[in-house]
Order: C-alpha cells, then sequence, then structure tokens
C-alpha cells in the first residue's frame, strides 16, 4: 500500500510538473536586449508592434522592388528571428517581399505567452500586412510549431495560399506521441487543431514534409492529407529530416512552384525521390 501512494504520489508530481512548466519543454527562445542590432545582407526594416494587452511584437520586414506578394512567416519554437531571418532569401529571390514575427518571449518580443496571445498577435499582424497588400498577394507559411499558428491565420482569413514546412497533425497528437502516459487533454495549455483549422480554410494548402522526420512524423501530414484530399496538397520530400529540408534542391523547386505558378487543389501527393 505505501508503494503505491508512494508511485501514485510521484504521477501526480510528474502530472504537475508538467502542468506547471511545460513552456520550458515546448519552447526554447533565445531573449535578445532591446539595444540588439540586426544584421542581414538584404535591406530590412524593424518593427515593433504594441499590443493593447501590454505585450509587444518584435518585427522584421524585407521588401524588394516590383514584388509580387508578401510572405507571413510563422516560425518554429526556438532561437528569435535574428537566426531565422536567413530564410528571407528564400522569398526574396522569388519576388516577395517577406515578414517574420518573434513571438512573445523570444527576441526583442516582450509579454506573457499563451495560444490566445499567439494567435492574436499573429492575427493583428495580418491585418496591419492587408491594410498594404490585397490578401490575394498574401502567402502564409509555417514552420514546424509555426505550421499550426499559420492554419489559425488561414483560417479566419483568405490569404492565397497556405504552405506548411513540416506541420503537425494537431499539437495533441504529436506531444501524445512522447508523453501518452499522462492526461494530456486536461494538461496541455495548447490544444493547436490544424486539422480542424483546415476543415474551414478557404485557400489552396500545400505541405511539404521530410519523409524520415523523426521530430513530427511526416505520417501527421499524410493523415491531413487524408482528410482534405481535395484541399491539400501534400510534397514529399524522400529522405528529408526536420531540420534539413532546404538541403535538398527540390525544396527549392517546390516554393518556386508555388510562388510563381498559380496552386492546384490538392488531388495527390508529389513525392520528390
Amino acid at each position: 500500500m505505501t508503494v503505491l501512494l508512494i508511485l501514485l504520489g510521484l504521477y501526480l508530481a510528474i502530472c504537475l510538473a508538467f502542468y506547471f512548466f511545460q513552456h520550458f519543454g515546448f519552447f526554447r527562445p533565445e531573449i535578445l536586449s532591446n539595444a540588439f542590432q540586426y544584421k542581414y545582407p538584404f535591406p530590412f526594416e524593424e518593427l515593433d508592434f504594441d499590443m493593447e494587452d501590454g505585450g509587444r511584437i518584435n518585427a522584421i520586414y524585407f521588401k524588394v522592388p516590383n514584388s509580387l506578394g508578401v510572405v507571413f512567416y510563422l516560425k518554429g519554437n526556438s532561437k528569435s528571428i535574428k537566426g531565422w531571418g536567413k530564410f528571407a532569401k528564400d522569398f526574396l529571390s522569388n519576388g516577395y517581399d517577406f515578414f517574420m514575427m518573434d513571438y512573445r518571449g523570444f527576441g526583442k518580443s516582450r509579454g506573457t505567452r499563451s495560444q490566445t496571445k499567439v494567435f492574436n498577435d499573429a492575427q493583428y499582424l495580418y491585418k496591419w500586412l492587408a491594410q498594404m497588400y490585397p490578401e490575394q498577394k498574401i502567402v502564409l507559411y509555417g514552420r514546424s510549431w509555426g505550421s499550426g499558428v499559420a492554419a489559425r491565420i488561414a483560417s479566419w482569413n483568405k490569404p492565397r495560399l497556405l504552405i506548411l514546412d513540416s506541420p503537425y497533425f494537431s499539437f495533441f497528437y504529436n506531444v501524445n506521441r512522447y508523453l501518452f502516459f499522462i492526461p494530456l487533454r486536461w494538461l496541455l495549455r495548447y490544444d493547436i487543431r490544424t486539422d480542424q483549422y483546415l476543415k474551414v480554410t478557404e485557400c489552396p494548402v500545400h505541405i511539404i514534409h521530410g519523409t524520415k522526420d523523426r521530430l513530427i512524423s511526416f505520417h501527421q501530414s499524410e493523415k491531413l492529407k487524408g482528410l482534405y484530399p481535395e484541399k491539400v496538397v501534400l510534397h514529399a520530400i524522400e529522405g528529408g529530416r526536420h531540420n534539413n529540408l532546404p538541403d535538398f534542391p527540390e525544396f527549392f523547386e517546390i516554393l518556386y512552384h508555388l510562388l510563381y505558378i498559380k496552386p492546384e487543389d490538392g488531388n495527390h501527393t508529389k513525392t520528390r525521390p
């Protein structure tokens, strides 16, 4: 009996620790001082947005002459736009302006972070972009953790295109692969339902995912494709892992095709050898 009580106590302690400290497991931010100066090889503008609740969102904005539109890039759960800004070149070279924000608690963005606040911040910046670009010239791009955020914003608006790079079926589904032994449905503070957001998303949806991704399994993209076969196009990069898709030339071929050519609706999976 004593052993059972000890084990139960340990289990409850694990559950409580997860509930209160899950932010430390899910997010690995790089915090920058307000005086930090970004350096990129392309001209850019640094912007700060003061939110109604007192939070502040820091963003970078790259522009090219006679742009075809703008890519709003929702990044992953690590570091800051200091390093993530390097991906601007992939879109500037395709004739698109590029906009990226840091979530609260990342980089030079300030304020407490929650799922609702992340969604609201991203929506606020989307509406800011929509004042300068017709929605049919806005491309939402979500990478890894940011894929769910991008899907949520796409479901609220009418962008030209939604690109999901290594997305999860739902945040619960992905976390449950590792923490199946605790009651996540009552403990998980981030219930990001990419699967549900895509149901009401009106624009074409293109998923790029490596078949050897161990962090977010390729199977999750297959499940999303299976839910909405007429809406979603899945671009499978054979052998690609979670953090090395830019090492594959076909990754850039896909981007070129999506950004320059009118995206098709989903009807099949495209495998890139």
